[in-house]
């Protein structure tokens, strides 16, 4: 993955040297010499990463950094601080200011690629959030998203047998974050399936392999989406190249800096919670799309297409299939005569009629109005036109509470039934039904009609 990427330095020289290591992993790189241009830059380019010094004349890198966070066109970027090795002190304030990632000076190649791609798919994910809840607000719809997704409350998985790092690292996320420790890969594992934010996993432990251990929950499907912080000795390259190989998300080195682990911590937690906010607006923008939003039943397009394989199936030998088709009578009176709330109350409560009256494989449909459909797999026409006389005389026996009344409304309704023969189609057995429902509504409306074909 690609990105854009602006590197800020008041030493033309550290600027070059990084710019070569960028491009010739194929990034965009983008260059600024002071805090001033970087602000300029980064507002009209819109980086996707900002790799910024901190000890610069003038505007130093935090107060390039507030501004960067306080301006809403640039506060999304995220913002890696270049700091001294020993620059504790400069992580803690560059925490206050919004940095979101460090990387300290000497700049090691591999640690500087993780983080910059770790931080790539951040930001591709909030971008991609940002756009979905744009197109929302000017469609006038409410897109509650990235306000309220934070990089803190997470619930940490860390999988250890070292007591004093897991000490640490569970006093210092203890005070953010809901941690819990397991010493026992097996079980960690298991722990791994349930609702994990990240995975702390230190690849040196001397009583299990953390390699294998993290192959293990990437090759498992309920896990492989984990974040995983891989806790590892900058000295040993071997490990710490393989722990990349094997897709763990971030290096967290030894030992342990509190402030980088909750940097860290707060970096892969907040990517997670984008990712699967994500997933679920996309979950529920598909279900949307086939989903009635007044009743909650399965709306035409969806009817359509499961019809059109079942009667496929039956056309070449498979199981028979059946359709009610309903209309409401006299729905225009209700609406006319109690308002379309009232309208609405009727439409609800005849879905759950409906739902409850049908077997679990049935495929309950509102098709608009007052018309709804039953799609029956398997179904004969006999055993449909007995489903259909349920329904029918469920709607008619009790009233339909409307606007809070003690009284309900009396309703019935007009069905007609059909299933599908050699030579069928969606159309044609959908039509058969219609023509059902015609033939009920004219010999005084609340029965079944069925039509053979």
């Amino acid at each position: 993955m690609t990105a854009r990427i602006l590197v800020v330095d008041d030493l033309e020289a550290n600027v070059r040297l990084l710019e070569a290591k960028l491009t010739i992993e194929y990034y965009e790189v983008l260059t600024a010499m002071d805090g001033a241009s970087a602000l300029d830059i980064a507002a009209a380019e819109r980086p996707d990463i900002i790799l910024l010094d901190v000890m610069m004349p003038g505007m130093d890198g935090f107060e390039t950094c507030r501004r960067l966070k306080a301006d809403p066109v640039t506060r999304h970027i995220p913002v890696v601080l270049v700091t001294a090795l020993d620059g504790r002190e400069d992580k803690i304030k560059g925490l206050g200011v919004g940095a979101d990632d460090f990387v300290t000076k000497p700049i090691d190649d591999v640690i500087l690629f993780a983080r910059v791609k770790s931080l790539v798919r951040l930001k591709a994910v909030m971008d991609e959030l940002r756009e979905r809840e744009e197109s929302g607000r000017r469609m006038g719809v409410d897109a509650d998203g990235a306000g309220r997704l934070r990089g803190s409350g997470g619930r940490v998985l860390i999988v250890d047998d070292n007591d004093l790092q897991t000490d640490k690292m569970m006093t210092h996320l203890a005070v953010e974050h809901r941690p819990v420790v397991e010493a026992d890969p097996a079980a960690a594992l298991i722990a791994a399936r349930g609702p994990v934010d990240l995975m702390i996993v230190n690849v040196a432990s001397a009583g299990f392999d953390g390699l294998r251990f993290i192959a293990q929950v990437r090759s498992n499907e309920a896990s492989r989406r984990t974040p995983i912080l891989a806790v590892v000795d900058p000295g040993d390259r071997p490990r710490l190249l393989k722990a990349l190989e094997l897709g763990v998300n971030d290096i967290l080195p030894r030992p342990v800096d509190p402030e980088e682990l909750m940097a860290r911590a707060r970096t892969q937690i907040k990517r997670k919670r984008y990712a699967d906010f994500l997933k679920e607006k996309l979950d529920y923008s598909l279900e949307m799309a086939v989903t009635d939003a007044l009743t909650g039943l399965h709306n035409r397009r969806y009817m359509a297409g499961q019809l059109q394989g079942m009667v496929s199936r039956s056309g070449q030998g498979g199981d028979p299939v059946a359709v009610l088709v309903m209309d409401i009578d006299h729905f225009k009176a209700v609406n006319d005569g109690f308002g379309h709330d009232a309208g609405d109350e009727v439409l609800r409560e005849f879905a759950v009629r409906l739902a409850t009256n049908v077997r679990a494989i049935d495929l309950p449909c509102r098709l608009g109005g007052e018309e709804f459909v039953v799609v029956m797999p398997g179904a004969s026409l006999e055993d449909a036109t007995r489903v259909a006389d349920r329904i029918r005389r469920d709607i008619e026996n009790q009233p339909f509470p409307i606007m809070g009344g003690a009284e309900g409304l009396t309703i019935t309704v007009s069905i007609g039934v059909a299933a599908s023969v050699a030579g069928d189609t969606p159309d044609a057995l959908l039509k058969r039904a219609d023509e059902g429902v015609y033939e009920a509504k004219a010999h005084g409306r609340n029965q079944v009609i069925a039509r053979a074909a």
